[in-house]
């Protein structure tokens, strides 16, 4: 659409075009968007009209630019912010990857164990006619139980996982327990933090950049949020300026804890209102935000391997080992 418009197509004949070139799954919703803008709507109403496909905050952004009869500004815009959020999911999901892979595989490896080759230890055991190390009991055990009530494990997991996500679909409250404690996981934390943060800066200085005042851009980050304490952050911040409060003071009593804002960015933040160059201080924050959390994924990924190997073979060969203590007893046993 930019590229479009920036050739000097009218918005109509770019919509046009976009639908001739768009996958079949995308042809319904743009037709939508052309009747509506044929029928004199604006282009923000007709993506507000789409079911949900674009976000309050891109629906926003686009609303300003009509104001300001600059549209090209708030595609850019929009653009910028989607690439960034896809570079930074692409990177979350190359460092994340291999660990749950090797997890899952080390899950299913333990359970085949359990079902299959345990028992079949177990039937060996029976023809020793002598006491087995008490390490080689609880395993036996776990696996017997495992075998009997296997059903009845696999049902009651489904249950509360079901369970959970209905419940965290339908409370706020529980969203928000869900976001505070993400928050608070040691080292996964801070990765969690660094991306909100980033993305709450982005979000902002955009929003700025549009000619947006800084109440309304708060307003409008924080319920295109998808994050609580982003959403209550920029909320407690509205809440301080209207009564008068100064951003860099706005921004204090609205994380006090500093669950979410780091000293860095609450004084760079305080020198760019301070200097009137807040927009161009949040984008330079949101960047550097993002290189440091691209900078620990990175490190994060190459210290799981090593550590996710070594965890496996500790879990694997404790398995083997407990499993073959009554043979190196069989000694004494016989």
């Amino acid at each position: 659409m930019l590229a479009l418009l920036q050739a000097g197509l009218p918005l109509l004949n770019a919509i046009q075009l976009l639908i001739r070139s768009a996958p079949k799954s995308w042809q319904i919703w743009l037709e939508n968007i052309r009747s509506l803008l044929q029928k004199g709507n604006s282009f923000s109403f007709c993506l507000g009209a789409q079911d949900g496909k674009f976000s309050q905050e891109f629906t926003n952004l686009i609303r300003v630019s009509e104001r300001s009869g600059d549209l090209s500004l708030a595609l850019r815009t929009i653009s910028q912010q989607l690439e960034s959020q896809i570079e930074l999911r692409r990177k979350v999901q190359q460092s994340l990857t291999y660990p749950v892979i090797t997890l899952a595989t080390s899950f299913l490896l333990v359970l085949v164990m359990m079902v299959w080759v345990v028992p079949v230890f177990k039937e060996v055991f029976g023809n020793f006619n002598a006491e087995l190390p008490a390490p080689t009991r609880m395993l036996i055990a776990i696996s017997t139980g495992i075998q009997e009530y296997f059903l009845e494990i696999s049902a009651a997991i489904l249950v509360m996982a079901t369970g959970f996500i209905f419940a965290w679909l339908n409370s706020s409250s529980l969203q928000k327990c869900c976001d505070v404690l993400l928050l608070r996981i040691p080292f996964f934390g801070n990765l969690f933090r660094l991306a909100t943060l980033s993305h709450w800066c982005r979000t902002l200085g955009h929003l700025l950049e549009t000619g947006l005042p800084l109440p309304d851009a708060l307003r409008v980050s924080a319920q295109s949020s998808n994050h609580w304490v982003s959403h209550d952050f920029s909320a407690e911040i509205f809440k301080h300026l209207t009564r008068g409060w100064p951003l860099g003071e706005s921004l204090k009593r609205a994380d006090p804890k500093s669950r979410l804002l780091d000293i860095e960015t609450l004084l760079l933040l305080h020198i760019g209102a301070e200097s009137g160059g807040l927009a161009e201080m949040l984008n330079k924050r949101a960047t550097a935000l993002g290189s440091q959390l691209s900078s620990r994924l990175s490190t994060l990924s190459q210290s799981l391997e090593p550590a996710l190997i070594l965890l496996v073979g500790v879990i694997i060969g404790s398995l083997v080992i407990i499993l073959y203590l009554p043979i190196f007893n069989l000694g004494q046993i016989v």
